[in-house]
């Protein structure tokens, strides 16, 4: 089974994430801000990981700057989903190395399907 790590501080977001990746045969795992994510990724280690930019304590792209110093996370794909959808804020996620950034609002079945992609 794969593990997925949610990163994202709005709870409707979180709860229809966590539904639809536990009907695909997903272990899910939450954090609802950056800080969180990071506690979380001292004990687990998902396959793939998908953070939002804007939250309170440690926002997305400090957490990917931490997760990417981590040796045990180097197999682990990472995704931005957020509202910032500004061209610089875009290229700042990948340039950070994020496997993809998808802006809000998103489709969950697409989300879904760009999730398999990644992790095939």
């Amino acid at each position: 089974m794969k593990k997925i790590l949610i990163v994202d501080d709005e709870p409707n977001i979180v709860m229809s994430l966590e539904y639809t990746f536990k009907k695909n045969n997903f272990e899910v795992f939450i954090a609802r801000d950056g800080q969180e994510a990071l506690d979380t990724l001292q004990n687990q280690q998902p396959d793939i990981i998908i953070l939002d930019v804007m939250m309170p304590m440690v926002d997305g792209y400090s957490t990917l700057e931490q997760i990417k110093k981590n040796p045990a996370l180097e197999n682990c794909k990472v995704i931005f989903l957020s509202a910032k959808n500004k061209e610089q804020d875009i290229e700042k996620g990948l340039a950070l190395e994020a496997n993809l950034y998808i802006t809000k609002p998103f489709s969950l079945k697409k989300l879904v399907e760009q999730v398999q992609e990644l992790l095939n």
